[in-house]
Parts: C-alpha cells; sequence; structure tokens
C-alpha cells in the first residue's frame, strides 16, 4: 500500500491564507464598485456612517442590504425587513452545503465561519478551485472570505462617506450595481460550462426570465381588479 506523499512547499504555499487572499484579488473590483454604490445609496435612505458599516459588518450580503435599505424608505417593520433578509439569503444555506463536504475534518465553529463569511462571489472561486484541484483548504477558505470581508465592510464605509456630497444616487444609476454584477457573474459561469450544460443553463435562464414576465403581468393585472372591485362594493 503506498504512504501518502509528503507536503511540499508548493502544496503549503498553494493552500496557505496568503494564497486564499491572493486568490480573492480578482473579485476585489466588485467587492469595492458594489460595496461604494451601497453606501452612497444607504446615506440617501437615511442611514449614518455608523450604521451603513454596522451592516456591512453583521448582514455582510449586497443584495440584503439594498433592500434593507427599500424597506426602510418604504416605512416597513423590522419583523417584514428581518423576514425579507431571511428569504433573501437563503441561497447561502445551498452554497455552504456545496462546500460543507470539503470541510468535514474542521470543528462545527469553524464550518459556521466558513458559511457565515461565504458570498456569491467567494463561493465561485472556491468552486472553481475545487472542480479543479478536487479539495479545499481551510487556511486557504480563510483567506478568502476575510479578505473579501474587509474589502466589503471599507468599500461600504468609503461609499457612505462619499456619499454626504451625493444626493441623488439614482441619478447615476448606482442602484442598478448589484443587478449588474449578478449578471457580470452570470456571463463568466456561462463561458466555463461545457457545450450540452452550457444549453441546459440557457433554456433555465429563459425558463425563469419568461416565468418572470408571466407573472409580473399576472400580478399586476390583478391589483387593479381587486381596486375595481373594492371601489364597486364601495
Amino acid at each position: 500500500m503506498d504512504s501518502p506523499r509528503p507536503l511540499t512547499k508548493e502544496m503549503i504555499s498553494a493552500n496557505s491564507f496568503l494564497q486564499g487572499a491572493k486568490d480573492c484579488a480578482p473579485t476585489l473590483f466588485g467587492y469595492m464598485s458594489i460595496g461604494i454604490a451601497f453606501g452612497i445609496v444607504g446615506t440617501a435612505s437615511g442611514l449614518s456612517i455608523i450604521e451603513i458599516a454596522a451592516l456591512s459588518l453583521f448582514v455582510y450580503a449586497g443584495s440584503a442590504q439594498f433592500i434593507i435599505c427599500a424597506l426602510l424608505v418604504a416605512g416597513a417593520t423590522l419583523p417584514v425587513i428581518i423576514a425579507t433578509t431571511f428569504i433573501v439569503n437563503l441561497r447561502h444555506f445551498l452554497l455552504s452545503l456545496t462546500l460543507a463536504p470539503y470541510f468535514t475534518k474542521e470543528s462545527f465553529l469553524r464550518n459556521i465561519g466558513f458559511g457565515a463569511l461565504l458570498t456569491d462571489e467567494s463561493f465561485g472561486v472556491a468552486s472553481t478551485r475545487a472542480a479543479r484541484d478536487g479539495h479545499l483548504h481551510a487556511k486557504w477558505m480563510d483567506g478568502l472570505n476575510i479578505t473579501a470581508y474587509l474589502c466589503w465592510a471599507a468599500a461600504c464605509t468609503a461609499g457612505a462617506i462619499l456619499g454626504q456630497w451625493i444626493s441623488n444616487p439614482h441619478a447615476f444609476g448606482l442602484d442598478f450595481a448589484l443587478i449588474a454584477m449578478f449578471v457580470a457573474l452570470l456571463v463568466l459561469q456561462l463561458e466555463q460550462s461545457q457545450s450540452a450544460k452550457l444549453r441546459l443553463n440557457i433554456f433555465v435562464i429563459l425558463l425563469v426570465v419568461v416565468s418572470m414576465i408571466v407573472f409580473s403581468i399576472f400580478v399586476s393585472g390583478i391589483s387593479p381588479f381587486y381596486y375595481q372591485l373594492a371601489s364597486l362594493q364601495q
């Protein structure tokens, strides 16, 4: 029976915290642009710099943070904000479950830490590395997650400071920044797909788009109907 190969310096370096931080570097531009955009939008929504920094540290989810700002402006109650944020972030359970088999030797608390700091971008980097190498290392994952976390918090805070001089972020399309980032991630994912899988992915995307259009028309058509029904009953 062959004995396991000893770890070389190259293998240790490839699985180090520093290498994880380096592998995170290409995604930092996305974190910075979206984080700054959120900080500006958050300031326009009436949040203070401290509140925006706290959201970035404790919520740490771009889509949820933008939604929180929209709900605050709309005057939503706290239970509604919490429930909406929970539903929007449900996908992180699936992302964490996908990577969990690579960290079965780590403690329960360590796995919670990996999942809590996992984002769409860091998941993309980690899943690509896992598919290529067949394994993930805890220190490398720490470098990936912590680098992204600190960059996001700094970008949101910088955006909040910059937002003091921008009264109308919608004029610059900053509220569309998150959608643009997800579109870019989708395009990159499709570029890496094989031809057979690419056709399936495109079919699923078209099915989702058509469903959204149909349901939006259906919902928008129901509302006037109920308003007319209510007026007739009065």
